[in-house]
């Protein structure tokens, strides 16, 4: 059983994805040919906004929107503490300083109430100067944008919505990834959509700041390749993985996406007296990055993982500390009060196999181990 079935996908759609790495092989155009473009079009169209611009990874995706802002040393940048490391790190290497937020205990997601009081703490003690907040899209869910929202206005923050995992999610009906200043988002294998390497997107409906990234993503291009304006990076998605990722797109619309949700529901309708299963707020459609439960403790939690390993049943855990508690960040001082609820997940959460292609009956074999540990 996969976590993350690729090698299922890949059999469903081999024909078209076949095809299409063929026609780049045929065209040798492998940086920027017309795939890239187009690609960007469908996915801007698809997301709700004006511009697209590809990236070599989801992290460039996030450095280069925080270059676009000049974010530098003395710079505080707001994002929640039970994430992935890149998050944080992109902060870290522009010479800024990552504001850590606890979430929310039902949904992961950045928990608005502290968000706001770190940024008066940090007003208040006047060491860095409040500048952009970060929320992420975890696990498939978008995070509290009208707070967000009202939060950023309030205090003059620009917002970079991290869709790395979010891609696809909507909030009445708006998708993922409009819902900042600027919005990013990966294009990793195991992600909601994914390419077969690494790849990454930003989205913008302002016409600038788009120029702006699209230059620094070719080494603060011009003009021309050799007419450069600024300091730039090398940061682009090359042909091949766009082509996938237009074959990808299409099933991801037509059928993956309806598909992940009644698989995920499936689980909640049959876990939820038995675990504590993902919380979907009111106005909100996941697309499961992942379908993370919540045990008692953490010896439950390994002891169901280690049950689920011997059958053969693979299984993650998302994440097993904080951002805080990460050894890149010792050198800074933290309150563990100040992340009760970070703390407590990562002893607790587990994340299940789920994709567009799992079959009935290992969903079934998955949910009996579980009911099973659960009653011993």
């Amino acid at each position: 059983m996969q976590f993350r079935d690729l090698k299922t996908q890949y059999q469903v759609l081999k024909p078209q994805i076949d095809a299409a790495i063929q026609a780049v092989l045929n065209d040798c155009n492998f940086i920027s040919g017309r795939q890239v473009k187009e690609l960007e079009e469908s996915l801007a169209e698809y997301v709700g906004v004006k511009h697209c611009i590809s990236s070599a990874n989801g992290t460039d995706a996030l450095s280069l929107a925080l270059m676009a802002w000049d974010i530098k040393a003395g710079d505080a940048v707001f994002l929640p503490d039970f994430t992935f490391f890149a998050t944080g790190e992109v902060v870290s290497l522009l010479g800024a300083t990552p504001v850590f937020v606890d979430v929310e205990a039902d949904t992961f997601n950045i928990d608005s109430v502290k968000l706001e009081a770190a940024i008066n703490q940090t007003i208040k003690e006047g060491k860095y100067q409040p500048k952009v907040i970060i929320p992420v899209d975890l696990f498939g869910l978008p995070a509290n944008y009208p707070e967000i929202n009202r939060i950023a206005e309030k205090y003059g923050l620009l917002i970079l919505e991290d869709g790395a995992q979010g891609f696809g999610g909507m909030f009445k009906g708006q998708r993922a990834c409009c819902f900042g200043h600027i919005s990013t988002t990966s294009f990793f294998p195991a992600k909601p959509l994914g390419c077969y390497g690494d790849g990454g997107a930003v989205f913008t409906n302002d016409d600038e700041l788009a120029e702006v990234i699209r230059s620094t993503s070719i080494h603060g291009k011009g003009s021309s390749r050799y007419d450069n304006v600024r300091i730039g990076v090398n940061s682009r998605l090359d042909t091949l993985q766009a082509a996938i990722l237009q074959v990808k797109f299409q099933a991801f619309k037509d059928y993956e996406l309806d598909k992940i949700n009644e698989i995920a529901q499936y689980y909640t309708d049959a876990l939820k007296d038995v675990v504590k299963t993902p919380t979907i707020p009111a106005g909100y459609y996941s697309s499961w990055a992942q379908y993370t439960i919540q045990l008692e403790n953490k010896e439950q939690r390994d002891k169901l993982q280690e049950d689920l390993k011997k059958e053969g049943i693979p299984s993650m855990i998302y994440y097993i500390k904080p951002m805080h508690n990460q050894t890149a960040f010792a050198g800074r001082k933290f309150d563990e009060a100040d992340f009760p609820v970070s703390n407590h997940i990562c002893d607790r959460v587990l994340s299940l196999p789920i994709h567009p292609y799992l079959t009935e009956e290992d969903q079934g074999l998955i949910i009996s181990i579980l009911k099973r540990v659960w009653e011993e």
